[in-house]
């Protein structure tokens, strides 16, 4: 595999009480007509109302619905930043009753991309009444392209980011040319950050950028999910603060 997938792929794996990845399959992006491998995960969280938060669906199976049926029922389908987006229509097809929240930009790209999503409610820089009480976001602003809405479950102390960190283990990373691409991008284990292509976006902006990060900060987080590549799955406050060094902080 070109890049690490992290296996067994489409089922629950428990984070801490409440909270819950799933690996998925891996994924090509189209840029400058090179499709560009990416491991995908998602993220799951049970609220005090017994009803599941699902933060970048991944590309999903029967045996995946029908695990996550016995753990609630879904609520919300999120998108957190314009790119993460593609599969939650076939979610909201099986779970028609769920409410799909939209991060800054998605329903532009969705359209231009010819991709047939509808978007119930936005996400904003804060949290909504549903879940307010158990989980804290924030909009990571700064960026000329993509602004990243950035999530954090207090109860097991939990950062979610999405492409903010990515972080490919060159060891199994079976393509010299993808091990190389990912320490050139800077996003080779176990010193990932944020992409240098994304970085470049922050120019001229990087004070927001700041601002986001020390909100982020604040929050002291023991654990972080990443969409893309190894997590952590603890000391989150010391992987963050490295990972944002290009900030200039």
């Amino acid at each position: 595999m070109s890049v690490p997938i992290y296996e067994p792929l489409n089922t629950l794996k428990r984070v801490a009480d409440n909270i819950w990845i799933v690996d998925g399959e891996v994924i090509h992006m189209n840029v400058l007509s090179v499709g560009i491998p990416f491991s995908t995960r998602m993220t799951i969280i049970k609220l005090a109302d017994q009803s599941l938060w699902c933060h970048s669906p991944i590309q999903p199976s029967a045996e995946l619905f029908k695990e996550i049926d016995k753990i609630g029922k879904v609520c919300h389908l999120v998108s957190p930043n314009k790119i993460h987006y593609a599969f939650i229509r076939e979610w909201k097809t099986h779970y028609p009753e769920a409410v799909t929240w939209s991060s800054p930009g998605v329903e532009k790209r969705a359209a231009s991309q010819k991709i047939e999503v509808k978007f119930d409610r936005n996400l904003e820089d804060s949290p909504p009444v549903e879940w307010h009480k158990e989980i804290n976001q924030l909009i990571f602003k700064g960026s000329h392209v993509v602004q990243e809405v950035v999530f954090y479950h207090k109860s097991s102390q939990t950062l979610i980011l999405t492409d903010l960190i990515e972080n490919f283990e060159p060891e199994y990373t079976t393509s010299s040319f993808w091990r190389c691409v990912h320490k050139l991008a800077r996003i080779s284990d176990p010193n990932g950050q944020t992409p240098i292509d994304m970085r470049l976006t922050f120019l001229g902006q990087k004070q927001q950028a700041r601002d986001s990060f020390q909100r982020m900060l604040s929050w002291r987080p023991e654990k972080i999910i990443l969409a893309h590549g190894r997590w952590y799955e603890r000391n989150g406050t010391s992987e963050l603060k490295r990972a944002f060094k290009w900030l200039d902080i």
